[in-house]
């Protein structure tokens, strides 16, 4: 193929379809950025792009607004044309499908491909080559769109669940939802998937002027939260290493933080940053079990040794809200377990308008990371404290 072609192709993201002589299509990938990704064919050395360069005649090319609409434009053609190289080396097995079950309230799901018996599923869409990326996709979705993952033994309880508690489950758990709102959702997932965003808009939009006019500001300004988020996803956690434009990628990094009220009510939470991405459906809260008085330095040691014995990825870098003694003490911690994670402090300057990190910043994590983290731990953290002592204060 001629490389002077690669030239003319966009970096924007979208989807690309190699062809052969005969002008059958032979592969399909997906890219952050197309010129860069078509173009690392010809400087490649893996068997596999190497074959694929070499039966190359032609390439066409198929524009989207994000990686994410990229990822499902990918699937779809994959599903219908069936590439050599995409198929040639899986099966159905290894595919993964998004699947939206016939309940009561839909889950969304993931699911193999030869797992699947269509006729329990209202839609399925893939298949998604890569696990790691549908899997994160989903969780972007999920954030505009909160779905149910509640098998029906698990709906309508007395508690919320909790990814209710972090906007991620509708709430159908503990009747919080009607049904026909709740399918209102499934169907614009389903769009979506279809490929059909600028239809769902238009669709929200219009919802949200009927809510304006029957002066239900805040169900209107949700809505306008949602078409902001449809408009402008941030979906970076789904560039491929394969498109190389990411690089020195922030890793895991925890924030942790204590909220309490002369010791009562006391509760620790937990958030988490990918990429310098806040990861909400990594977030944890804990109830503290063993001070009832004061204790900041006792509580965090609490938190951060429950936290280990969790079977969780360890991040690179441990955030607490304080000075040493903070450090010092989650440092205890990680040593009783034989754990060598950096940790820094985060503390109020002497105007108590700005904030100043303690300790050492391995690159490439940012000092604007930290201080995010630092300040969703507090703000969850806050959160929790208030609902639990209001629930106390009612007993």
């Amino acid at each position: 193929m001629d490389r002077e072609k690669i030239n003319k192709i966009s970096e924007n993201s979208g989807v690309y379809l190699f062809k052969n002589k005969k002008g059958n299509i032979i592969y399909v990938g997906k890219a952050a950025n197309l010129k860069r990704r078509v173009g690392s064919y010809a400087r490649a050395k893996d068997e596999k792009s190497t074959k694929i360069w070499n039966c190359a005649e032609r390439i066409q090319t198929i524009e989207t607004e994000t990686v994410i609409e990229a990822l499902i434009k990918e699937a779809e053609l994959i599903k219908k044309h069936k590439p050599f190289f995409n198929i040639k080396e899986n099966d159905d097995r290894s595919f993964l499908y998004v699947v939206i079950t016939k309940e009561e309230y839909p889950r969304v799901l993931l699911e193999r491909g030869r797992s699947i018996k269509r006729e329990n599923y209202r839609s399925f869409f893939g298949p998604f080559v890569y696990s790691s990326e549908i899997k994160n996709a989903l969780k972007i979705i999920r954030k505009i769109f909160p779905y149910s993952t509640h098998k029906k033994n698990e709906i309508n309880k007395s508690k919320p669940c909790f990814y209710y508690q972090i906007n991620l489950c509708p709430g159908n758990c503990f009747k919080k939802i009607d049904k026909k709102d709740y399918l209102k959702t499934i169907k614009n997932i389903e769009l979506f998937f279809k490929g059909e965003k600028k239809r769902i808009i238009s669709s929200l939009e219009r919802e949200m002027k009927e809510l304006s006019k029957k002066t239900e500001y805040e169900k209107a300004d949700e809505v306008k939260n949602k078409i902001q988020a449809l408009r402008f996803i941030q979906d970076t956690v789904l560039v491929s290493k394969r498109d190389n434009i990411i690089k020195d990628e922030e890793p895991r990094v925890e924030g942790y933080d204590i909220s309490n009220i002369s010791g009562s009510s006391s509760v620790g939470a937990m958030t988490v940053f990918k990429k310098g991405i806040p990861q909400k459906e990594e977030y944890r809260l804990f109830e503290i079990k063993e001070f009832s008085n004061p204790n900041d330095t006792g509580m965090i040691k609490e938190v951060i040794r429950r936290r280990i014995n969790r079977e969780w990825e360890f991040p690179e870098l441990i955030v607490v809200d304080g000075g040493k003694g903070q450090i010092s003490s989650v440092k205890k911690i990680l040593k009783e377990k034989g754990l060598k994670i950096p940790v820094v402090g985060v503390v109020k300057g002497k105007s108590r308008k700005e904030e100043r990190i303690i300790g050492k910043i391995n690159k490439p994590i940012k000092e604007e990371t930290i201080l995010s983290v630092q300040k969703e731990a507090h703000r969850f953290a806050i959160n929790y404290h208030r609902k639990k002592r209001s629930k106390n204060f009612y007993k």
